[in-house]
């Protein structure tokens, strides 16, 4: 008995480590595929090779150098960072209403902010459209600020609530006995204790701001304004024939790798951020 006992722990064990790499090289092997197809250049972009076979830094040449893409990724960093300034600014003050104040419908309002999130894009796009027109902001990074702090608001709030219900009550009781104002006992007690969730939501919203395509299509028509994702996305080659896939990969994986650094020094953080509340005791 202790024999098979051994050997079916032996078994688990390996199936489980065998699914691991098998999910990690599913995950990873698109990235690595666009690296290794940006280093290559001419008829070397229509070889299946799995293995480095040629370095060129033609591709990130030719992305520095034709059109506006520097300009692009300087939109991309303006427009996510004001975003995430925004969404956690607000949603540290709504997350501190909704934990700390007690008035009649708080529950309703909490479920009726993340409901917000429940909307495809494509379904609030005419309106927010004529909003953003209404307000003069078209075809300016503040069009896409405005609907990108709309639409991650709602997870910002929902996960900073969370965190700040979880927080002992008597810190704040002790505050408010020295005469703390609730904009001391947020900016001075509460969010130096919340840097977990903060760094969660705050990369979360980056990325979804870094990422975002329909939106930055819609609302922005010139490349001064436009932000990588579809400065990519309007990459052109030599003629209307050509699809520059090594220019695209290239383009690719310089917005890419900011993300995963950030993900990388982040890493603990983000996983603490997100269990937050989620075990009570």
């Amino acid at each position: 008995m202790t024999g098979s006992f051994d050997l079916w722990k032996l078994t688990k064990g390996v199936l489980f480590y065998a699914l691991v790499i098998a999910i990690v090289v599913i995950a990873v092997f698109p990235f690595y595929y666009a690296i290794l197809t940006s280093f290559k250049a001419g008829t070397d972009l229509f070889r299946i090779n799995y293995w480095p076979t040629s370095f060129s830094l033609a591709n990130y040449q030719s992305v520095f150098s034709q059109g506006a893409f520097p300009r692009n990724l300087l939109n991309s960093v303006f427009v996510a960072s004001v975003t995430v300034a925004l969404a956690l600014f607000l949603a540290v003050t709504a997350s501190f209403a909704l934990s700390r104040v007690r008035f009649r419908g708080r529950g309703l309002l909490l479920m009726t902010i993340l409901a917000v999130s429940m909307f495809p894009q494509i379904a609030v796009l005419a309106g927010l459209f004529e909003v953003i027109r209404f307000l003069g902001i078209y075809n300016t990074p503040w069009a896409l600020i405005f609907a990108y702090t709309i639409f991650t608001l709602p997870f910002t709030v929902w996960v900073l609530t969370t965190f700040m219900r979880d927080l002992p009550v008597e810190i704040e009781e002790a505050a408010i006995v020295d005469g703390a104002t609730p904009w001391v006992i947020i900016t001075q007690v509460f969010m130096p204790l919340m840097w977990p969730a903060l760094v969660t939501t705050g990369l979360l919203a980056f990325i979804a701001a870094w990422n975002e395509f329909l939106f930055a299509l819609t609302f922005t028509v010139s490349n001064q304004t436009r932000t990588v994702p579809v400065a990519i996305a309007l990459l052109s080659g030599g003629s209307q024939y050509e699809i520059p896939w090594g220019i695209i990969m290239a383009a690719s994986v310089i917005v890419t790798v900011p993300l995963v650094a950030l993900v990388l020094i982040f890493q603990r953080k983000i996983v603490s951020g997100l269990t937050a509340g989620g075990v009570k005791g």
